[in-house]
């Protein structure tokens, strides 16, 4: 699994200090460093799937939570990823401030785009590209159930899955149903920024570095949708790129 090879990219361990989970997104923060993922709501009644731990966490190892991503417990797994992603973070700047959707519209132009989420810039994307198929858990009007991944994704010449798919344990298989000469990029705050990911397979990552913990931690616990959030910088990078720190 992927994320076995993460866990063993880990350099070092730190205390949290800062743990929020907000309607949208998710943040766990240590001294040195914080990380977000998407909040993944189990859509069970209130109080049915309880977080183990819960009001322990600060002082906890990050480490220990972030073996939560393993979870079946898509609530536990969004606090693991985010804790994983903490530890992951880099200590500066790294890639180029880009959003995915610059990256996307170039790859794509004349070609069958398959993404894996429904993303705020979809029907703009959907303009700029050959072919736009969505697949998505929830599908909204035109977007194929998540169910077709196997008959949709061998098909196009571009993928982008969301970082999400670590939260529900789906982005080993996603990644397996890419055609060999499809450009593949891994998107979204759920992803993390690490070279373990570039070397499955996927030739972009596209995530966010917290810049300003403090803006974060307001946005985020007042209910703010990723454009709302302050606090974060857009990072695009490649192989190439995620050692020389080009920003």
């Amino acid at each position: 699994m992927i994320l076995d090879k993460l866990f063993q990219s880990i350099q070092s361990d730190a205390p949290i200090t800062t743990v929020l989970m907000g309607i949208y997104w998710t943040v766990v923060a240590t001294p040195n460093g914080a990380g977000m993922a998407a909040t993944f709501g189990n859509c069970k009644a209130h109080g049915e799937e309880k977080i183990r731990g819960v009001g322990t966490f600060e002082g906890m190892s990050a480490r220990t939570l972030a073996e939560f991503a393993y979870s079946e417990n898509h609530l536990e797994a969004s606090l693991g990823i985010a804790a994983l992603n903490a530890l992951l973070c880099p200590a500066g700047p790294v890639g180029v401030e880009l959003n995915a959707f610059h990256v996307l519209a170039d790859w794509g132009r004349e070609k069958r785009v398959a993404m894996v989420g429904h993303f705020p810039f979809a029907e703009k994307l959907r303009a700029r590209v050959g072919e736009l198929m969505i697949l998505e858990i929830n599908p909204d009007e035109g977007d194929y159930p998540a169910e077709m991944a196997g008959q949709i994704i061998p098909t196009a010449s571009v993928v982008a899955i969301t970082g999400s798919t670590l939260i529900n344990h789906t982005l080993d298989n996603l990644l397996k149903l890419c055609n060999p000469n499809a450009r593949v990029i891994i998107m979204g705050p759920s992803t993390p920024l690490s070279p373990v990911l570039l070397a499955h397979g996927v030739d972009i990552i596209s995530g966010v570095q917290i810049t300003d913990l403090a803006s974060v931690i307001r946005t985020i616990g007042q209910g703010a949708t990723f454009q709302q959030v302050e606090g974060v910088r857009l990072v695009t990078l490649d192989a190439e790129h995620h050692i020389t720190g080009k920003a």
